[in-house]
């Protein structure tokens, strides 16, 4: 690979070849970033409704037990 880049110009192994790839594999770069963003996503909403359900039963289970005193 290198011997046939050897007699190139820069431009070609720096702009051309990249743009070509781009063109070729944009659509499955394309899925596989929408897949990674989609799954960040999806955990940090399971993180905040994990968070948000022991936040309502701690409160819940405190207020309960201070009932429970009188």
């Amino acid at each position: 690979m290198r011997e046939i880049l050897a007699g190139m110009p820069w431009w070609v192994k720096w702009v051309a070849i990249p743009l070509i790839a781009i063109v070729v594999f944009g659509g499955l770069i394309a899925t596989v970033v929408g897949f990674v963003i989609g799954l960040l996503f999806k955990v940090l909403v399971f993180a905040a409704l994990v968070g948000g359900l022991v936040y309502v039963v701690r409160k819940f289970t405190s207020s309960s037990s201070s009932r429970g005193d009188w």
